[in-house]
């Protein structure tokens, strides 16, 4: 481990240093002319109180020392003084500058407060990480530009319309979906293949998108940052805080109360879409009906108790709507995943 002086070993030998910088230097020719030492009580402080014998020697060494050295023993005595609370410091130890302290306390506020630009840039790279290392993207172009235009119009009437939104096709037959921060969602090809229609699809978008607008990813990494430690999360980087990211993505489901408001966000994103709202519940009673809960199911709330919740929910005016063609959607699904 760095041996480094800690914040409080800075300040003192700081103290010392500017105590050096600010003595005036010697006048010789007035030394030389009245043979006596300059305001030698108040240079020797403590020392002058009490007319001991040790206090004359020392008396004659300080006053020798200033004689030959001038201000340059003030900046003597501070480097001792520093080397010595440096040699009485724990070995070994992690310590910073107290510069880069102050600087670390900067960067926890700026992740509790990341502008919309600051997360689209985390969530980019976040992106670059996980294609292609992670998983693997389908690049179908009709395929991207239909998950797109579902995407996109979802996004607009979401509750945080004026951020960018990148929809991904991967290249995976498990029925999952996921989001990070920044507006990137994913769907799986085995998701839209389980989809009987095209309202089913746009539920599950917009409670990924419900993740972004509410900003769930990032309070996830505020609090792993925090669990983390003042001194490794106070000054989270970029590198660290896209790190982070990833591992939410992969492998940190949303706590339970995430997972509610994402579903009634996204249930009210379908209905100002145009979408069908029974789509959602349609779409979680299908999963559950199956003979292994999909991996989409394994990371959120009990679907029983989901569905219930959604169910009150639901506006009568909004239960039907557009997507509900299911002949229709099964056939786009064949054209564009060739299944």
């Amino acid at each position: 481990m760095e041996q480094a002086f800690g914040p409080v070993q800075n300040l003192i030998f700081a103290r010392c240093l500017i105590l050096a910088a600010a003595v005036p230097p010697q006048d010789k020719k007035a030394r030389m002319a009245t043979k006596q030492p300059q305001n030698t009580s108040a240079d020797l402080g403590a020392f002058s109180v009490y007319p001991t014998r040790v206090s004359v020697m020392l008396t004659t060494f300080w006053v020798t020392c200033r004689r030959i050295c001038g201000r340059g023993i003030y900046l003597f005595l501070s480097l001792i003084v520093a080397a010595g609370i440096w040699a009485i410091s724990p070995q070994p130890m992690q310590a910073f500058s107290l510069p880069e302290l102050i600087f670390r306390g900067i960067q926890v506020i700026q992740l509790s407060n990341l502008s919309d630009r600051q997360e689209v840039t985390i969530g980019r790279q976040i992106n670059q990480q996980l294609v292609g290392r992670e998983f693997k993207i389908y690049n179908d172009r009709a395929a991207t530009l239909y998950i797109n235009r579902i995407g996109q119009r979802l996004a607009e009437e979401s509750d945080r319309p004026n951020i960018p939104y990148t929809f991904q096709v991967v290249d995976d037959d498990n029925i999952n979906a996921f989001a990070t921060m920044g507006g990137f969602v994913y769907i799986n090809k085995g998701l839209m293949a389980a989809a009987d229609n095209e309202a089913q699809l746009a539920s599950v978008m917009s409670h990924e998108i419900a993740h972004i607008s509410a900003r769930h990813a990032i309070k996830q990494m505020r609090q792993m940052a925090i669990a983390s430690g003042v001194a490794s999360v106070a000054g989270v980087d970029r590198s660290q805080a896209v790190q982070i990211g990833v591992e939410l993505a992969l492998r940190r489901p949303h706590s339970r109360q995430a997972e509610y408001e994402a579903d009634r966000l996204g249930l009210q994103t379908m209905g100002r879409s145009g979408y069908a709202q029974s789509g959602m519940v349609d779409f979680m009673k299908k999963l559950l009906n199956r003979p292994s809960p999909p991996s989409i199911l394994n990371t959120h709330p009990a679907t029983a108790d989901r569905i219930a919740a959604i169910s009150q929910e639901i506006d009568p005016d909004l239960a039907s709507g557009e997507g509900l063609n299911n002949a229709a959607y099964k056939q786009e699904i064949r054209r564009l995943l060739g299944s």
